[in-house]
């Protein structure tokens, strides 16, 4: 396993950035800031950047829809736009809330989007039919972040009122509802099983929640500052977090504990996420900077990620030509969209203020100023003990009940017989668990085929 390494640093923008996100194709990188514009960076090829105008506040979020060929915006000026990310910048605009704007979000089959306000309600779209759908209301302060499953199935939001709630899209109901204590859940992010999110908070902690069972399953305090964004790999097994003590943390869930803590930003670390591959992730902070840094974890787990993100594209169905086709008939709502000059220069250059056209190849010099930090011991703080739930796969469960009996056995001199019958029944209890896994899995593919079946209808 390698440590990860910065490669390129964008700077372009003239306030801290508030969000950053991929194209599922890895091609390109999109960030948002405090300075009401957004900006598209070319990685491959390396081409110039792009800088859409349009808003005229400040903007919160902002996302790729599942097939690459759309971005979505959240506002402080109360809107929600949905631009083709072109050297022509055309966009439609959602006057969709009363207040600001703080999350959008879209569903893994690019038909629904959710957004998140400070007027104390989530409102869910169909974006290519630029229809509202329903709205969900029962936070009492604002809501800072929205998400939905991977399945599409379920929506979690956060607010100022230190609840995490859980909302089943279907019934349009709040199904269950996490209390934070110490402060207020900033942003969510779900783990790519479903079973589970992760949550940043205020009070410097990010924990992990299961759904199934409605419990905390681990819970980290290893920032000295509130937890700005967090990001889950897409294998499932790292965790990324960013936060105003000027670092991003990443998290072993299998072990879990802190495995790296990354240092480069000058300043609060206020967006982050990491690809669809999950072969780089991306930072933004106060310093109006953003990093693109390549994860090197393990490559053997990378592949297979990159594997599992090529055939779950592949299964989404997304009517993004006819939402491209509705803003493009939106003349008179195209917006501006100003082609920079490529603004990516070496780290080792922090005090130079012009930009610069910089070759991306010679980037071997980007990680001298930014250090990363390799944990070798747990640094885990939790409500009890033990005080996190390592997230081990099932293959390796029956062996890992096994070693526990025989340690149980060896420790309290339990006669074998006894033994015997307590690994017979833990490896029962595994095998209902994989069962009910896949009758989980089998419930999801039957509600999937009879809602394709009624949008055929």
């Amino acid at each position: 396993m390698d440590d990860p390494t910065l490669q390129i640093h964008f700077k372009g923008h003239r306030d801290a950035i508030t969000c950053v996100d991929f194209n599922p194709n890895g091609k390109q990188l999109v960030s948002s800031s405090m300075d009401s514009c957004l900006m598209v960076w070319n990685i491959k090829p390396q081409t110039r950047a792009y800088r859409f105008l349009g808003h005229t506040d400040a903007i919160f979020c902002v996302r790729f829809s599942p097939s690459g060929e759309l971005i979505v915006t959240a506002s402080r000026d109360k809107t929600v736009k949905l631009w083709v990310p072109n050297i022509k910048g055309e966009s439609i605009t959602f006057r969709a809330h009363t207040a600001a704007i703080r999350w959008v979000d879209l569903s893994s089959d690019g038909l629904r989007m959710c957004t998140a306000s400070a007027d104390k309600s989530l409102k869910v779209w169909n974006p290519h039919r630029q229809k509202f759908l329903f709205s969900l209301n029962q936070h009492v302060n604002w809501v800072r972040c929205c998400r939905f499953s991977p399945d599409s199935r379920l929506i979690i939001s956060s607010s100022d009122d230190k609840t995490i709630k859980l909302w089943d899209c279907e019934n349009q109901t709040c199904v269950h509802t996490f209390h934070e204590s110490g402060g207020f859940a900033s942003h969510l992010d779900f783990h790519p099983s479903g079973n589970c999110f992760a949550a940043g908070s205020t009070n410097s902690s990010v924990k992990l929640w299961d759904l199934r069972m409605s419990r905390l399953l681990q819970h980290y305090d290893a920032h000295t500052g509130p937890v700005n964004k967090v990001s889950c790999h897409p294998n499932g097994h790292f965790l990324l977090s960013a936060s105003d003590d000027a670092t991003l943390k990443i998290f072993d869930l299998l072990e879990g504990r802190p495995l790296y803590t990354l240092q480069g930003h000058t300043g609060p670390v206020t967006a982050a996420a990491f690809s669809a591959s999950g072969d780089h992730f991306a930072s933004g902070g106060n310093d109006e900077q953003v990093f693109l840094w390549r994860t090197n974890f393990d490559t053997q787990l990378c592949s297979t990620s990159n594997k599992e993100a090529s055939r779950s594209n592949g299964h989404r169905v997304s009517d993004t030509g006819s939402a491209r086709r509705r803003i493009s008939k939106k003349t008179s709502q195209a917006l501006e969209a100003t082609v920079v000059d490529h603004v990516q220069e070496p780290i080792n250059t922090p005090g130079s203020s012009s930009a610069q056209a910089v070759d991306l190849r010679s980037n071997n010099r980007a990680s001298s100023t930014a250090s990363v930090e390799c944990h070798h011991t747990p640094r885990i703080h939790g409500h009890s003990i033990p005080s996190y739930l390592p997230l081990h796969s099932t293959a390796n469960t029956m062996q890992n009940t096994k070693s526990s009996a025989e340690a149980v056995g060896d420790q309290q001199n339990i006669p074998p017989s006894l033994t015997t019958t307590l690994e017979h029944m833990l490896s029962q209890l595994n095998i209902l668990t994989q069962t009910v896994s896949l009758i989980e899995q089998r419930l999801t593919l039957v509600e999937t085929r009879v809602r394709e079946e009624n949008n055929d209808k």
